[in-house]
This record gives structure tokens, C-alpha cells and sequence, in this order.
């Protein structure tokens, strides 16, 4: 189910545009009001919906995870550590309070193997380029790497 934005709730200051993976959220120029331009492209994974001070950004939930008619609220507390979920059907007969703590860890801590591993630094963080996306694709010196650069023979009858 994809976000909607409460126009009342929204001041337009584009948080959820800076952390939308899918890059689908943006500020409407006539309104200055967050929305989302591509609904069905939607990640569904909250982020936007955590990020909102103003918690002006809602999902609608499927069946197994709350009733028909629910609202779903999140509320992320930096102070706590925590994100706070809220459920509530439309008839308010069920009412669900969740908790759940905020797991970004500093880095290498969260993932051990990253312990021996430098951190990306601020050129490789605002590359297009995901972590070692370079060295994992064989582009990290810049060459597109073949199958005889690579000391591979192509074989008949067998596809790489």
C-alpha cells in the first residue's frame, strides 16, 4: 500500500524527500506540501513515514497487519531510541501500541565483518554507487573486465 500525505499536517520540509529510497516522494511546487508521485512504485518501508516531524505521512496497511478501516501512526523518538507504532481500527474497538527500539548502530558495530573494513568516505557516500558496488561488479579500476581478461575460455554449449 502506497504513503498519502495529510496536506493539514504537512509544512513542506522535505525530509521525506531526503530519505525516500525509490525517490518518489517530492515537494509539490504550487502547494509546498509533500506527496507522492509514483503511488504504485512505492518500497512500502516507512521511511518517510518515520522521518515526518510532523507526522504528516501514512500508509495504509494489509489485512494481516491491521483491520480494514485502521489507521497506522509512527512516531520515532531520538531520544528514547525508539519508534512508537500505534494501531487503531475504525470502529476503535482495537487499539495497538507497539515499541520498538531504533537500530542504527555506528558503523561496523551492527555488521561484525565490517569491523576491519575503513568506512566509505563522503566521496563514496554521495556516489550513485552502492558500498563496494565497484569492486564486487569488477569495475573498481575503472576497466570492463571480459571473459578472457579474466583468464576464462568460453566453452561450447555452456552459458556464464
Amino acid at each position: 500500500m502506497p504513503t498519502f500525505v495529510y496536506m493539514t499536517r504537512c509544512d513542506g520540509c522535505g525530509q521525506c524527500v531526503d530519505i525516500c529510497p525509490s525517490d518518489i516522494m517530492h515537494i509539490d511546487t504550487t502547494v509546498r506540501r509533500a506527496m507522492n508521485i509514483e503511488p504504485n512504485m512505492c518500497w512500502e518501508c516507512y521511511s518517510c513515514v518515520k522521518a515526518c516531524p510532523h507526522q504528516a505521512i501514512d500508509v495504509r496497511g494489509y489485512a494481516d497487519f491491521a483491520p480494514l478501516g485502521h489507521s497506522v501512526r509512527v512516531l520515532r523518538d531520538e531520544e528514547k531510541g525508539v519508534i512508537a507504532w500505534r494501531i487503531k481500527s475504525r470502529n476503535g474497538s482495537i487499539d495497538l501500541n507497539l515499541l520498538a527500539p531504533i537500530t542504527t548502530k555506528p558503523w561496523g558495530e551492527f555488521i561484525p565483518q565490517l569491523k576491519n573494513v575503513p568506512a566509505p568516505s563522503a566521496e563514496m557516500r554521495a556516489s550513485q554507487l552502492l558500498y563496494n558496488e565497484p569492486k564486487y561488479i569488477r569495475l573498481d579500476d575503472g576497466d570492463l573486465h571480459t571473459l578472457e581478461s579474466n583468464g576464462l575460455k568460453m566453452k561450447e554449449g555452456v552459458y556464464y
